[in-house]
Order: C-alpha cells, then sequence, then structure tokens
C-alpha cells in the first residue's frame, strides 16, 4: 500500500481550500433547511486510476463531522466511464458545501494517477521508470507527487531540501562541471542526492570524471543517448529529460536510460470528468 503524505499535510491542504471556497458563509447552502438530510453519489464519466479518498473524505469532515461516506473503490484501482465510486450520506447543506472542493481534489489527483500510469504502460519491457519532477501545483506538492506513486510512477526529488540538481546557470556560476560537483559532494550530507544535468557526451564524461553518480541528459538526440548509455556503463544513474511525451517516451526508455522524468504528469493534467448526484432524503 501507498504511504499517503501526513495526515496534518492534507488537513492543511483540504483547509485552505474551503477557507478560499466558503468565505464567510456559503449563502447558496443556506437556501437548504439546516436540518434537511441528503444521500449523494459521486460518479466518475471516464476511464482512470482513482486517487484523492482521503481528500475528499477530509473535506466533508471538515465541513461537517455528521457525513458518513462508502466508497466503492480506492486509490489506485482502475475504473470504467460511469463508475459509481462512493456514496454519502448527511446534513444536506453539508453536502453541498463541501462538494466543489472534494470533486476538486480527487479530480486533480485522478488525472495525475492516471496520466502517470499511461507513461508507465508506454515503458512496460524496458528498463527505464517513470519520475515526476518539481513542477507541480503550488501548495499541492506532496499530494500530487502521492497521485504519481498510485499511477506506478516514482518521485524525483521532493524539493530543494532533499536532493541537489545541477542545472547550467549552477555550472556556470561554479565555475564548471569539476568544480561545482566537487562543491556538491562536500556539502551534501548523506540523505541529500546529488545529480548534474549534462547537455552533450563532452560534459557528460567531464560529469563522470568528476566523481557524479546521477545524470540528467538534458534534451539529447536518441543517438546520444544510447552512446551516453555505453559510455557510462553503469557508472551513474542515467535520467532523460525533455522532449517526452506518449509518442516519445518508449522510443527513449529504448536506449536504456534508467529514468525518465516527466513535467507533463503534474503541470499539464486534464481534470478528471466526474459527477456528484444529490438527492434530499423525505
Amino acid at each position: 500500500m501507498i504511504p499517503l503524505p501526513p495526515s496534518h499535510l492534507i488537513a492543511q491542504q483540504v483547509a485552505n481550500a474551503l477557507a478560499e471556497d466558503i468565505g464567510r458563509a456559503d449563502w447558496t447552502a443556506m437556501l437548504i433547511p439546516a436540518d434537511k438530510q441528503a444521500n449523494a453519489s459521486i460518479l466518475s464519466r471516464q476511464a482512470a486510476v482513482i486517487c484523492g479518498t482521503a481528500w475528499v473524505e477530509t473535506c466533508f469532515q471538515q465541513v461537517d463531522t455528521a457525513v458518513a461516506i462508502r466508497w466503492h473503490v480506492q486509490d489506485g484501482q482502475k475504473v470504467e466511464p460511469n463508475t459509481l465510486l462512493c456514496e454519502i450520506s448527511g446534513p444536506a447543506r453539508a453536502l453541498l458545501t463541501a462538494e466543489r472542493c472534494a470533486l476538486n481534489f480527487l479530480q486533480s489527483l485522478s488525472a495525475v494517477a492516471t496520466e502517470t500510469q499511461r507513461y508507465v504502460n508506454a515503458v512496460a519491457g524496458t528498463r527505464a521508470k517513470i519520475y515526476d519532477t518539481r513542477k507541480t501545483l503550488p501548495g499541492l506538492r506532496l499530494a500530487q507527487k502521492y497521485a504519481v506513486r498510485v499511477g506506478g510512477g516514482e518521485n524525483q526529488r521532493i524539493g530543494l531540501y532533499d536532493g541537489i540538481l545541477i542545472k547550467e546557470n549552477h555550472i556556470a556560476a561554479a565555475g564548471g562541471i569539476a568544480a561545482v560537483m566537487e562543491a556538491a559532494i562536500a556539502l551534501a550530507p548523506s540523505d541529500v542526492s546529488i545529480q548534474i544535468e549534462v547537455e552533450n557526451l563532452a560534459e557528460l564524461e567531464e560529469a563522470l570524471q568528476a566523481g557524479a553518480k546521477s545524470v540528467l541528459l538534458d534534451n539529447m538526440s536518441l543517438a546520444d543517448m544510447r552512446e551516453a548509455v555505453a559510455r557510462s556503463a553503469g557508472r551513474a544513474v542515467l535520467e532523460a529529460s525533455g522532449g517526452v511525451d506518449l509518442k516519445t517516451v518508449h522510443a527513449i526508455a529504448e536506449t536504456g536510460v534508467d529514468r525518465i522524468s516527466i513535467g507533463k504528469l503534474t503541470k499539464d493534467i486534464q481534470a478528471l470528468d466526474l459527477s456528484m448526484r444529490l438527492q434530499l432524503c423525505d
């Protein structure tokens, strides 16, 4: 089972979303009598990998603890169009107030998981693993990275604090590949990874000579990636990045790279088409 982000983080993300939406009051929900009860159901209108059930539950619970949810699916489960995902019961006002935020989380995280699985399936039979990036929605990084794992992908560094990624500007500012690698090795604690980005085979050779154990191949051609794999000969983990989409990812994986990182997994998603139907109790 894939571990969720910390519960306090989910609670804070939900609290922020509800505060943004509700503000002073949900005037529209107040048109319904306060004592009115209702039942509701959430359906998926399209095939998907479901993700975000914990956020949905937290949305309804933060609005009213009297709300009860019965799930028919769990995170990571594939569903077909018109699948019933869950049934909800409780005060009608609470169901209506929490609806939008709950659906926002569920449709967004399910979209990330679904897109990730498409890429994972596309590289099946190769050694390559699919990785995300830091190109995430502000405030939702751990949620989106959880969704990537639910879809079968892997997480790149979570943030600036748990990994060094030396890019072109860092290299230029530090005085070159050898100099920046020496500084990184001297600086990094044991729990902070070091990766360096290279743009050509000459830079790859320099990085390997400087002790690089993880190298990001930035926008290299397929031929150069194959040559990079041959030259590295297992001395470093090689990660391809740039120009990756569902049409190109399998060919990239066939070059023999270890990892393929894709910003599209978290920044260019199309929200899952969901529907919540509500019925008032007699």
